[in-house]
């Protein structure tokens, strides 16, 4: 298509998207006054192109302070099992936590169910604030037979790797199974994340079994939507 016949809102998404190719997160990007004197376009079709970008999560806007190219989201691959500290590791990012709480409580009955524990048994119920490069990144909450591994709560996981401490003790997260969802981020989700009320999460839900195929582990992973990616791989369903 020729460049004359393309919308200008989307030559002046495409001309910043080469810019912020060639940029650093937290760098800056012309104004929108700067925009529409350089396109010729009205103020509305700036912010149209400008707001896009932001949507999907390459920009940044400070009310007051200008457009800035945004932290890179974070990517993750569908159908590999990989703890948060591993993924941080594979994409060059240093992670940390947070811990929120950690503690010994009854069982919820659809835990109990999928931990295999019986009725009045307890779980060891770990919530942490995950980081990538110290920024927040994802609330995160495991629940785990706490008689199996009541020993996790003299652990360092500010610090250290839930699952490589497991594995130090021969239990090794082997296989597991869960599902992915959207959903607005709840006023504490915001405070933790650094969100806008509101804000879209990736939810993802899991249930863990170790090398022996008994379950060790259910959580909840709450990502910040628009730092997090999912990649996955397609093939013709025969």
């Amino acid at each position: 298509m020729s460049r004359s016949l393309i919308p200008r809102h989307q030559a002046i998404e495409d001309y910043l998207r080469d810019r912020i190719a060639a940029l650093r997160p937290g760098d800056p990007l012309p104004t929108d006054k700067e925009l529409c004197e350089y396109f010729g376009v009205s103020r509305m079709t700036a912010r149209q192109a400008v707001s896009r970008l932001a949507e999907a999560g390459l920009v940044r806007r400070e009310p007051g302070k200008g457009t800035f190219v945004a932290q890179r989201r974070l990517q993750r691959e569908i159908g590999v099992l990989l703890s948060f500290t591993r993924v941080m590791e594979r994409l060059g990012r240093r992670a940390s936590s947070r811990m929120l709480s950690i503690m010994a409580e009854p069982a919820p009955t659809d835990v109990a169910v999928k931990l295999a524990l019986q009725p009045g048994d307890r779980v060891l119920r770990i919530r942490r604030l995950r980081l990538a490069d110290g920024i927040p990144t994802a609330v995160e909450l495991v629940m785990l037979p706490h008689d199996r591994f009541a020993w996790l709560s003299s652990i360092d996981l500010e610090k250290g790797s839930l699952h490589a401490a497991l594995e130090a003790h021969g239990v090794m997260p082997y296989v597991g199974e869960g599902n992915l969802s959207a959903a607005a981020a709840t006023r504490e989700d915001a405070h933790l994340l650094e969100l806008a009320p509101a804000a879209p999460l990736l939810i993802e839900r899991h249930v863990l079994c170790d090398q022996d195929g008994r379950p060790i582990e259910v959580g909840e992973s709450r990502y910040a939507g628009q730092r997090f990616a999912v990649d996955f791989h397609l093939h013709r369903y025969s």
